[in-house]
């Protein structure tokens, strides 16, 4: 018993100390403690005299506190380290340099600290607007998602009509991001980020002609790094639509690794404007390039070169951007990509030996070269608004119509979002609302606050639509023949087309999982790591090896925290974690604070082991940043409940969205422990994050059920899962007619229950030529009054669950939709209209 006591108290100081972070000389003291009690008798009883055991168990203490003697260790560990890490680490490339230095450092190095410090998340402002802001929401947006028709824009016209780009035009939409100084309406970025959400839920190739101006493009490159002259010429116009921008950056050799590009800008002397000036011979060949076809200025980024040195600054200079007219001579622009079957325009854009002058540099020439780290700097907060918004909107959207749908469509008697096969696809849809909705306001908070969080708007993009792509399937599954057949009345199909775009688009999320959040993320939000990568690399060697030595041992120290931390607050549970003093959820940012320690741990020793060899462990590094983004969903699911109020109705989507997101953390961590390739720090990493097991599960069925109840009803729930979106009430469109159908079923309920029962008692004969609401009128088994709102209920009901069908010219291309004839639609209903459809419960 003595013995046991022992050491869960030596264990007990061995934490302590770890987490206090204390210098060798307090280990050593707690070694020699330790071992005097052992050799006096206290722990095991009596151990006889002097011997050359007890001599030799003295050893662990010595060594700490020889090692405590600064001069002692630089030469015996610090030094051997530091010219080691020297040797093996491989040099940190110029365009690495710049991606990393990008941006800023957010709450993502909070996570990879492993101790969140709860005050910095909190203090992230809730999401507001301002007046005007507001005003822009309610007003011209709302009135651009009215004039629009998705249908129209997709199928009929195959491109965005001219009354549509006139209003985005005059309204000024395309000049969101630019400031008011330079014309533009100078919109935080969380106003943004509702906007564009906003016209994505009506029609997404709309939202791609507002996004793509107000995201990595001409405008915010000129509004940062343009010359005084280029912002006083070009952003009024593009504020204004007089000029419409697009951005070339990918190519055939050069996609997600972009800085690899072939394209080439050679220093030379030519003519401009009847006059020899210096400038360049650009050739380049891009692709994919979004409003390309409709655009009056090209943005172009290219390898510069200056074989004759002209500029005085060697012959490679590095990525550059320019801003070529795309009426100027030689410029190859307009043909079209289709990409995904959807309308925006896109297209290629090549030119060979195109001349122009070096102050059509982004910043002038003093910007040669610069490129990489102005796209690497937009980059890094662009990237965490557009594609964000538009995957959380797009979840919100399938959200709020297929849980309508699920309402008012019955089969075997009850509606089908009542069954359990239903229910479950329709709970990750409302998790998936709840927590998008959740990272976006927060992240968008954080950039309109000045933050550029790299790390974070990288996995912002690849998980906000991965989960959007995983809402619009199931809302896809959910309603079955109705999301398959194409046309007017279908209100999934635009998002089912769109989402794989805004996978593949801004780095396509198998590599920005991969590659970017934890091998680029870790190296920048560690605490440790780059000072320790940026000291071995100093040139001054003397001066390198101070900056190494204070980074070493306070890595050193971070690792023990980790180790110790994990394992204690793994064994408790996360009972003693921090949590900030809250009325609710203590419990969930307890168990936030113990997540963030086991990645943190897990993260460090994945570093520190694999090395320079990380970016081909690329099983690891996907692993690790889903693991990230779960951990970082939940801390904002956490500030999301606290910033709306904390209502009740939410804490059954909160406590069920919770749990799921630590259940996919730890297994994410438990396939990386599985899979490491060094067993002994497998063993370890297992130990310390697992020492009772993995214990975390999904939220049960029961929890499932609850919250797919809070939407089949109108609710306040309902209403805040979907907030900010466009929401139609004309019963001629298909979400329109979904909105007064389900207000109609709800309403009409009592009265249906009585006519099912007397169905099923044979009473009421409910086949089609018979009047079966007349009959029920008639035998009393409802009002008259219940019998007109079961009219209008089966005329809606009708027009929800029709499908559309079209005269087979039209879909050979014998007839172009929408000239020479229309589709028959649930809402142009000819007497043969397909009033029923094939459907997954049937």
């Amino acid at each position: 018993m003595a013995a046991l006591v022992f050491l869960l108290l030596c264990l007990g100081a061995a934490i302590a100390l770890a987490l206090w972070r204390a210098p060798l000389w307090g280990w050593a003291v707690l070694v020699a403690v330790a071992t005097f009690l052992i050799q006096a008798g206290f722990v095991f009883g009596p151990m006889g005299g002097f011997s050359l055991t007890k001599l030799i168990g003295w050893l662990p203490a010595i060594a700490l506190g020889v090692l405590s003697y600064r001069p002692i260790r630089q030469q015996v560990v610090t030094k051997p380290a530091y010219r080691m890490v020297k040797r093996i680490l491989p040099p940190v490339s110029p365009t690495e340099r710049e991606a990393l230095e990008a941006g800023t450092l957010g709450f993502d190095a909070e996570l990879f600290a492993g101790e969140p410090d709860w005050t910095k998340l909190r203090a992230v402002r809730p999401m507001s607007l301002t007046d005007e802001e507001r005003k822009f929401l309610d007003g011209p947006t709302e009135e651009l998602c009215r004039m629009s028709n998705d249908w129209q824009v997709r199928a009929e016209r195959r491109e965005v009509p001219e009354e549509i780009w006139n209003f985005i035009k005059q309204k000024g939409f395309l000049g969101m991001l630019i400031s008011k100084e330079h014309g533009g309406l100078g919109f935080s970025a969380q106003a943004q980020s509702l906007i564009l959400g906003k016209v994505s839920s009506r029609s997404p190739d709309i939202s791609v002609v507002v996004m793509v101006p107000n995201s990595l493009g001409p405008g915010e490159l000129i509004e940062k790094f343009g010359t005084p002259e280029q912002k006083e010429h070009y952003l009024p116009r593009l504020a204004k639509g007089i000029d419409v921008p697009c951005f070339a950056l990918t190519g055939p050799y050069a996609g997600s690794d972009a800085a690899s590009m072939r394209d080439i800008g050679v220093v030379t002397k030519g003519m401009h404007d009847g006059k020899e000036v210096l400038g360049l011979r650009l050739n380049w060949d891009k692709r994919y390039i979004t409003l390309a076809p409709n655009a009056t200025l090209l943005g172009l980024a290219f390898h510069m070169s200056d074989p004759q040195n002209l500029l005085g600054k060697g012959e490679d200079l590095g990525i550059t951007l320019a801003l070529i007219p795309a009426d100027h001579p030689g410029v190859q622009i307009g043909r079209r990509h289709l990409p995904g079957g959807n309308a925006f325009p896109n297209g290629p854009t090549w030119g060979e030996n195109v001349f122009i002058p070096l102050d059509w540099i982004i910043g002038g020439p003093e910007r040669a070269g610069q490129g990489w780290r102005m796209l690497m700097s937009c980059l890094a907060a662009g990237r965490a608004i557009s594609l964000p918004a538009s995957g959380t909107a797009a979840t919100k959207a399938m959200l709020r119509a297929t849980s309508a749908y699920a309402r008012v469509r019955s089969q075997f008697n009850i509606p089908i979002g009542k069954m359990e096969g239903i229910e479950e696809p329709l709970a990750r849809i409302v998790e998936a609302a709840y927590l998008l909705e959740s990272a976006r306001a927060v992240t968008a908070s954080m950039v309109s606050g000045g933050d550029k969080p790299a790390v974070i708007s990288a996995l912002m993009k690849y998980k906000c639509t991965e989960w959007a792509r995983q809402a619009v399937n199931d809302a896809m599954d959910i309603q079955g023949g109705k999301a398959i057949c194409d046309g007017p009345s279908n209100f999934a199909q635009a998002a089912y087309q769109s989402i794989p775009i805004s996978i593949t688009v801004e780095g396509a999320n198998i590599l920005t999982r991969s590659l970017m959040v934890i091998a680029q993320g870790a190296l920048r939000s560690h605490p440790w790591l780059y000072k320790e990568v940026e000291a071995v690399q100093n040139p001054d060697e003397d001066e390198g090896f101070e900056a190494f030595e204070t980074a070493f041992e306070g890595h050193v120290g971070f690792a023990m925290a980790n180790v110790f931390g994990a394992f204690f607050h793994n064994v408790t549970f996360g009972l003693f974690a921090a949590a900030p003093n809250v009325r609710y959820n203590g419990h969930w940012y307890r168990q936030a604070s113990r997540a963030a320690r086991n990645f943190a741990l897990v993260t460090d020793l994945t570093v520190a082991i694999l090395g320079g060899g990380l970016k081909t462990k690329q099983h690891i590094t996907g692993r690790l940043a889903d693991a990230l983004a779960d951990l970082y969903f939940l801390c904002c699911m956490l500030k999301r409940f606290e910033d709306d109020g904390e209502p009740q109705g939410d804490r059954a989507v909160l406590d069920y969205a919770a749990q799921n997101a630590l259940a996919r953390f730890y297994a994410s961590l438990a396939r990386v422990i599985a899979n490491f390739p060094n067993p002994v720090v497998s063993v370890l990493m297992r130990i310390c994050v697992f020492p009772l097991g993995n214990t975390a599960s999904p939220a049960r069925d029961r929890r499932s059920k609850e919250i797919v109840s809070l939407v089949l009803e109108p609710s306040a729930t309902r209403d805040r899962l979907t907030r900010e979106i466009f929401v139609s009430r004309d019963q001629n469109e298909a979400t329109g007619a979904l909105e007064a159908a389900f207000a109609k079923v709800i309403e009409s309920d009592e009265a249906n229950h009585k006519l099912e029962r007397a169905v099923r008692r044979g009473e009421v004969h409910r086949f089609l030529g018979n009047d079966f609401i007349g009959e029920a009128v008639a035998k009393n088994v409802i009002t008259p009054q219940e019998g007109d709102l079961l009219r209008e209920r089966e005329r809606l009901v009708a027009k929800v669950i029709a499908v559309d069908h079209f005269d087979p010219d039209e879909i050979t291309g014998k007839s172009a939709i929408g000239h020479n004839s229309r589709p028959a639609s649930a809402f142009e209903k000819p007497p043969h209209v397909a009033g029923g459809e094939i459907h997954a419960a049937e």
